[in-house]
Parts: C-alpha cells; sequence; structure tokens
C-alpha cells in the first residue's frame, strides 16, 4: 500500500499536468472561438462566403499550436524529472515553480 507521502506526490503532479494545460490552453480555446464567430459573420452576415471559410479554418491551428507548446512544456517537466542526479525535492520545487 501508498504512503501517505507517495499518494501526496501523485495528486501534485497531477495538478501540476491539469495546470500546464489550462495555462496553454485557455487563451487558444478565447481565440478559436472568436474566429469561429468571425467566420460566421464573414459567410452569412456579409456574404463573403470565401474569406469566411478561410476564417473558418483558423481554429484548428490555432488548438494544434496550442497544444504543440503545451507538450513541448510537459516534455521539458519530464526530462527535468528524469535527468540523472535530480533529486525529487528539487524535481518537485522546479515543476512547481519554485525555482
Amino acid at each position: 500500500m501508498a504512503s501517505k507521502q507517495q499518494i501526496a506526490e501523485r495528486e501534485v503532479s497531477g495538478q501540476a499536468a491539469e495546470e500546464v494545460g489550462e495555462q496553454a490552453m485557455g487563451p487558444a480555446f478565447i481565440a478559436s472561438a472568436a474566429s469561429v464567430g468571425l467566420s460566421l459573420y464573414y459567410f452569412f452576415m456579409r456574404g463573403e462566403r470565401q474569406l469566411g471559410a478561410f476564417i473558418g479554418l483558423w481554429p484548428p491551428t490555432i488548438l494544434a499550436f496550442a497544444s504543440y507548446f503545451n507538450q513541448r512544456k510537459m516534455r521539458q517537466q519530464l526530462e527535468t524529472l528524469t535527468q540523472p542526479g535530480t533529486t525529487l525535492k528539487n524535481a518537485f520545487d522546479s515543476m512547481m515553480g519554485n525555482r
């Protein structure tokens, strides 16, 4: 059975991963929603179908970039944790932004 410290460490690492995702994806979701609205505006209200379709292609691109940068940040954190000679305390401190 896992000790209380091990359970707490698992919870901290899970929370850190969720926070990374929220920080990276929040502005991307807002930008994607705004571009969908702009696309609908141009497509239906202004009648510029070609421009509306073009702007409608932006949301997947914005979300893909946000996902890429989110994964890159998580990979850097994982590499920090798995470096030889890294103590568990130092790894958690760097992951939580204390260093």
